[in-house]
């Protein structure tokens, strides 16, 4: 009878403590839910286009959305959209490639690169802004021509990412690959036909981080494409609206820009959720 009343203690005591935490986390999605929501409702609203005191919109309609695509905005959509898309090709490709060379490969220098990587990856970004902007404006590729600058500064350094991958490319047996190379198979075919295929949620969620970057930065983006509004990306465009001359005619239309430019990141990274979990829990076992 006790070990039975213990049973059922543990069982409340467990129920209990799932609600508990259930509740708090509930609490906390509501609050961060709020600002997003609050954003939202903005957007609609079309009896005033500045800042006002209240939530819930008196009138309701798409105003704000069409008067969006009679501004730079289409342009300021495009550049991160482009920023972002190669960005993703070309840094996952260079990721996968640094992960499966230091998860496969053994060489001499091959610990005191990664500690050497690690170390530097230490350092704030902030810390090389000032050269990285003479660089480019050097190079001409600021203001205007700021996006095809965004992209190399992007990709640059994007070897250097190589934990999370590395850690799930470790969790594949070596034996795949010794049986492929007994077979003719080259590393470049083993890498494409065998490792890539097993190693799906690593990819997608490579690609992911690797296009979200790009699509929400703002602190670099603003430092070199500032003064010309056709280099300008999403963000630095809609954060001008927010200055004390624009905000009283565009409070309501940053609002709208910032809902579309939150929509295809959300409904992406909602159908491709399991994959990403899978591949941070995956790199996470032996990174």
């Amino acid at each position: 009878m006790s070990e039975a009343k213990r049973h059922m203690g543990l069982k409340a005591s467990r129920a209990l403590s799932n609600t508990a935490i259930h509740a708090l986390l509930i609490i906390m999605s509501v609050i961060w839910l709020i600002p997003f929501i609050c954003i939202v409702l903005q957007s609609f609203r079309v009896e005033s286009t500045g800042p006002v005191g209240y939530v819930v919109p008196h009138q309701w309609g798409v105003d704000n959305y069409t008067k969006l695509f009679q501004t730079d905005f289409p342009k300021w959509y495009m550049n991160t959209f482009i920023a972002a898309l190669i960005t993703a090709v070309l840094q996952t490709v260079i990721v996968l490639c640094m992960s499966y060379t230091l998860s496969r490969f053994r060489f001499k220098m091959r610990q005191p690169l990664m500690r050497f990587m690690l170390i530097l990856g230490m350092f704030p970004g902030m810390l090389s802004m000032i050269i990285l902007y003479r660089i480019l404006k050097d190079l001409g590729l600021t203001q205007a021509n700021a996006v095809p600058g965004l992209i190399l500064v992007y990709i640059a350094s994007s070897g250097m990412g190589y934990y999370v991958s590395k850690g799930f490319f470790d969790t594949i047996p070596m034996s795949l690959d010794e049986a492929a190379r007994v077979d003719g198979a080259t590393r470049a075919q083993i890498l494409y036909k065998i490792i890539l295929p097993l190693s799906k949620p690593i990819v997608i969620y490579t690609v992911l981080t690797a296009f979200m970057g790009p699509w929400g930065d703002y602190v670099f983006a603003r430092y070199i494409s500032f003064g010309t509004s056709s280099g300008m990306n999403v963000a630095v465009g809609l954060y001008n609206w927010l200055n004390k001359d624009q905000i009283a005619n565009s409070y309501t239309m940053f609002c709208a820009g910032g809902v579309l430019v939150a929509v295809p990141v959300t409904v992406l990274f909602m159908c491709l959720q399991k994959y990403y979990v899978e591949g941070v829990t995956g790199g996470a076992v032996k990174g």
